[in-house]
């Protein structure tokens, strides 16, 4: 139930803090949410989301610079940490979520180029959160790990 709510918090959190984004339906909002619940119930470290993206006509989609600025700050905190121990995982969280917040606060992207960053960055949120709720070192590496493929696999979709 915490998840859920959880999950919802954030979701209206991207929605507020993306800027000049149009009206949405009722229909589409309906739709995230229950993507949200399903993704919150999978435990949150799954890439399901690569089922759902979408390409730009065969091409990577165009994102702003401050988001890419976010993505390259996440990648470097993946690839310079080297977490031992429960704790490191925790901590590397606190670094992620600064960067998920910037890209957040500065997303200027709209239309499909957005609709698909947030493919990509939903997943993301739950995993960074769930890390951060990891009780087990096992449990932590797994989660690490999903978020490592889900950070690096933002150069598949955007330039």
């Amino acid at each position: 139930m915490n998840k859920t709510i959880i999950a919802l918090i954030v979701v209206s959190l991207l929605f507020t803090g993306c800027k000049d984004q149009p009206k949405e339906s009722n229909a589409t909002k309906k739709n995230e949410t229950e993507h949200t619940e399903q993704h919150a119930e999978s435990n949150a470290v799954g890439n399901d989301w690569m089922q759902e993206i979408k390409m730009n006509n065969g091409a990577k989609w165009t994102a702003n610079p401050e988001t890419n600025e976010g993505v390259v700050r996440m990648q470097s905190v993946l690839t310079t940490s080297n977490p031992k121990e429960l704790n490191d995982y925790h901590t590397i969280v606190n670094a992620l979520n600064k960067e998920k917040n910037y890209v957040i606060k500065e997303c200027t992207m709209k239309g499909p180029s957005h609709d698909n960053l947030h493919v990509w960055l939903l997943p993301l949120i739950e995993k960074i959160d769930a890390l951060k709720e990891a009780n087990t070192l096992a449990e932590a590496q797994h989660i690490y790990k999903s978020i490592e493929q889900n950070v690096n696999a933002y150069d598949d979709y955007f330039e």
